[in-house]
């Protein structure tokens, strides 16, 4: 990822409005979001502990698996992509090489949030955060380490559902106060709520994250944009549906007739680049 489309993504994020950001989490689904003119994709930590490791998303991951994939991903991709990296995978020298690492491999933003370890997934219940200045201070030293001014740093607060939602507020205006470009008030669990986020930190770019079944209510992207929101990520929305479609495609094998959802073997050897290993064996 380059300076430039790192600067324009910034730029779109604060010119108003609100970006949708599908997830994806292996190279097929970003070969296949690629080409579908977003403007941002997301790498999740649950994707990608998923499909990497067969585990949940909790704390499982390391900084290795995550910066293997994301560097695989960055090979390719057009769009830019904001990397989840959980709680920075350590202290703060560990954050901060994860926040080099991430840079380097040619993300646009990471993502880093204030859970004690092992961290859960945002929607899900035993969350605990790490006290406020603490929080802090990993967020301002994840300014610090990085060398683009454009590269993204997203500072997440899972405060809302242990500690209620002014902490979770109060965290994000100090997050925001220690340099961090989009605050990430994760699982609101009323549309007041999230207009709450949006009064109290309007002058934010902020994140809200859609999980279908999870703690908050799904909002439109137009009326997350009237609620003051910039980006709205949908983590895990391909998985599930590309999840459906593999046990249904499972049950049918040796089954040659019925209603089969696929694509064609020419157009999965496009998705996957054999295009360009033909084009390449040609000349």
């Amino acid at each position: 990822m380059n300076k430039s489309a790192r600067q324009i993504l910034k730029q779109k994020l604060v010119a108003g409005g609100c970006l949708a950001a599908p997830g994806v989490y292996d190279g097929l689904s970003a070969r296949i979001a690629d080409p579908m003119n977003f403007d941002v994709l997301y790498l999740s930590g649950y994707g990608v502990s998923a499909s990497l490791l067969a585990k949940p998303d909790a704390g499982f991951l390391t900084a290795e698996n995550m910066v293997m994939r994301l560097t695989s991903l960055c090979e390719f991709l057009q769009t830019p992509l904001i990397a989840d990296a959980d709680t920075g995978f350590g202290g703060i020298a560990e954050t901060q090489a994860t926040v080099r690492a991430y840079e380097k491999a040619g993300a646009a933003g990471i993502q880093l949030e204030d859970q004690k370890f092992p961290k859960k997934c945002g929607h899900t219940p035993g969350r605990e955060v790490v006290p406020r200045p603490a929080a802090v201070e990993k967020i301002a030293a994840a300014v610090a380490a990085r060398s683009d001014p454009d590269f993204l740093i997203v500072a997440r607060t899972d405060a809302r559902t242990p500690e209620g939602l002014d902490e979770a507020i109060a965290r994000g205006r100090a997050f925001a106060d220690a340099g961090a470009d989009v605050i990430f008030i994760e699982s609101p669990e009323t549309e007041e709520e999230f207009a709450a986020i949006g009064a109290a930190l309007s002058d934010c770019c902020l994140i809200a994250n859609m999980v279908d079944g999870g703690r908050s209510p799904s909002l439109s992207q137009q009326r997350l944009a009237e609620l003051g929101f910039n980006l709205v990520i949908y983590p895990v929305a391909a998985m599930a549906a590309a999840s459906a479609a593999l046990q249904q495609a499972y049950q049918q094998i040796g089954a040659l007739t019925g209603d089969h959802q696929r694509v064609s073997f020419d157009e999965l050897n496009k998705i996957v680049g054999f295009e360009e290993i033909w084009q390449a064996q040609k000349k």
